[in-house]
């Protein structure tokens, strides 16, 4: 049980909320869990569980939620990090598909139509949407992106753009990517 009297899977509670309540809930449920852990993979792994049970609460059928993180090996590319959902593509390079179209240029990507995006790599064929937010240091460095796919067309919004942009800019604040 945390400070707050709350257990750490009652933060995975978004029923009965709407949409924006549910994406401010995430933003505050993420700061609550990594207040005083700067770990990438215990908060990304938070924040990917974070993710999935905000948007599953919604009338919203999307089927992957989580991150690829810049490769230390190859910084050409991005790998698989922590996630919920069906088994991913592990190794994503830049520029291609929407996660590295977003990494390389440090730019969100909200695409209502996944078919219609040019070189879009498809780790599950029944994914319809997508949004990818680049994880941008206040260097300009790309470490990482969040990614959110969707069985439905135009799946995501301005609105989640702008949430998931502010839970980036918190995830690069308390996380030691080093």
């Amino acid at each position: 049980m945390g400070e707050d009297g709350k257990h750490h899977a009652d933060f995975t509670n978004f029923s009965g909320v709407s949409r924006r309540e549910s994406l401010e809930q995430l933003l505050t449920s993420y700061e609550a869990l990594a207040d005083g852990q700067n770990n990438w993979v215990c908060n990304l792994a938070n924040a990917s569980s974070l993710l999935w049970h905000a948007y599953k609460s919604l009338p919203l059928d999307i089927n992957w939620a989580g991150f690829y993180v810049r490769d230390k090996k190859d910084k050409e590319q991005l790998i698989l990090g922590p996630f919920q959902g069906k088994v991913a593509c592990q190794t994503i390079k830049n520029g291609k598909g929407v996660c590295g179209m977003a990494a390389s240029t440090g730019t969100s990507q909200v695409v209502p139509d996944v078919n219609k995006f040019p070189g879009h790599i498809a780790c599950d064929g029944e994914t319809k949407s997508e949004i990818v937010v680049p994880l941008v240091d206040g260097n300009g460095n790309c470490l990482g992106v969040i990614d959110i796919d969707c069985l439905e067309y135009e799946g995501f919004t301005n609105l989640d753009r702008e949430y998931l942009e502010r839970l980036a800019a918190l995830i690069i604040r308390t996380c030691d990517f080093e």
